[in-house]
């Protein structure tokens, strides 16, 4: 039995809660639904991939770099303005690097010593730069402001203060040793007095910290080198056998004179007595014969007569040869006037009062020399006791 819409309990009160068959707008709502707001949208869904714990790792990695390479490149630029600034030495200063020593303990050094502001700028520019190895011992003199980067580049290059020493030619290799142990520079002692004539005498240069071994070994090796060369080049027919010959008659030459250019003719004259079987009869091999390498350490420049009848190896006045060895070192000048005399007839040499000698072919002319000489000499003794006696 149909019922009519009245008595429906379940069916729609109002025709606006019913929708729009047509697909046509909504009908009106009620005043009080209208004044409601719609409900906001639902928040996107989330990737899946931003939940990733690996994604937020990388992502944090990534800025942590990038923030390293930020603070880095800043540490870089203020770092290199410091090395390359000028540094706090207000004067120049000498500075020594010992040897085995490590780069942070030379960075230590000039930072204590106030030559660089920051040693671990120092360390790290030298790193940097591959120079950690390269630094070379030795004594040092900055001038004042030096920056960090010169600093290194004086290390790195060695452009070290040099120091010196000579020794005359002719002087033994006891007075040689002497000189080298009394070196305050030098480090290191000499226990041993090597032979006779093996170290060539000159000036030597080294910095602070070399070994006196080490300047021993630069003399041997000059000596050998400069004596092959000589050897080489000597002339043809002398009466002089091996290189060590060469070197024992150079010792005397050097002892006989000390000017240069006398050298060639001195050495003829000793040549020209071997030649005939003359016997030497130089003085100082007599001394040398009875003191050794200390013979030319005190005044012992007369030689007496009981001298000469002495019996001893290096007796040029008894043997009618070369004594058995030099009788000190010499120079290179004297190994040339020896493998190179002048081509004369001399046999005798006399002082002649000005520092050089006289020469003769004859015992003639040399006594005339002689005679020539005591006369000078005697003036000379006039001399000195009169301005003895005037002081």
């Amino acid at each position: 039995m149909a019922q009519s819409p009245d008595e429906n309990s379940n069916g729609p009160k109002d025709q606006s809660d019913l929708p729009n068959q047509a697909g046509g707008p909504s009908a009106p709502r009620s005043p009080s639904r209208a004044i409601q707001p719609d409900a906001a949208p639902p928040p996107p869904a989330r990737s899946r991939h931003a939940r990733n714990p690996v994604v937020i790792t990388v992502n944090f990695l990534l800025s942590m770099a990038v923030l390293g390479i930020i603070v880095a490149g800043a540490a870089l630029y203020w770092g290199k303005g410091q090395f390359d600034a000028d540094g706090p030495l207000p004067d120049e200063s000498v500075f020594i690097v010992a040897n085995g020593m490590s780069l942070p303990q030379i960075a230590a050094k000039l930072e204590d010593e106030g030559v660089i502001t920051n040693s671990l700028v120092f360390e790290a520019g030298t790193r940097l730069f591959k120079n950690e190895s390269k630094i070379k011992a030795g004594e040092y003199a900055f001038p004042a402001g030096i920056s960090m980067k010169d600093v290194m580049k004086d290390l790195v290059e060695g452009r070290a203060v040099y120091h010196s020493v000579t020794f005359p030619e002719g002087w033994t290799s006891a007075q040689i040793v002497r000189r080298l142990n009394a070196n305050k520079i030098l480090t290191g002692e000499i226990t041993a007095i090597p032979s006779e004539g093996s170290l060539l005498p000159e000036t030597y240069t080294f910095t602070r910290g070399t070994t006196k071994a080490r300047i021993v070994a630069q003399m041997k090796k000059s000596m050998d080198d400069q004596i092959a060369r000589i050897w080489e080049k000597r002339s043809q027919g002398l009466p002089i056998n091996t290189p060590e010959q060469l070197v024992i008659l150079a010792s005397i030459v050097e002892k006989e004179t000390s000017k240069v250019d006398e050298h060639p003719r001195v050495a003829s004259v000793f040549v020209n007595r071997l030649r005939k079987g003359m016997p030497l009869q130089s003085d100082p091999t007599i001394l040398y014969g009875l003191f050794g390498g200390d013979a030319w350490t005190k005044d012992r420049s007369a030689i007496t007569r009981s001298m000469l009848q002495e019996e001893n190896p290096y007796n040029t006045y008894k043997i009618k040869a070369l004594p058995p060895g030099p009788i000190g070192n010499p120079s290179a000048a004297a190994l040339e006037a020896v493998a190179s005399p002048a081509p004369t007839k001399d046999l005798f040499f006399v002082a002649d009062g000005t520092g050089g000698h006289a020469f003769a072919e004859t015992y003639k002319q040399h006594q005339r020399n002689v005679a020539n000489w005591r006369k000078v000499e005697k003036e000379l003794r006039a001399k000195q006791a009169a301005e003895k006696n005037k002081n």
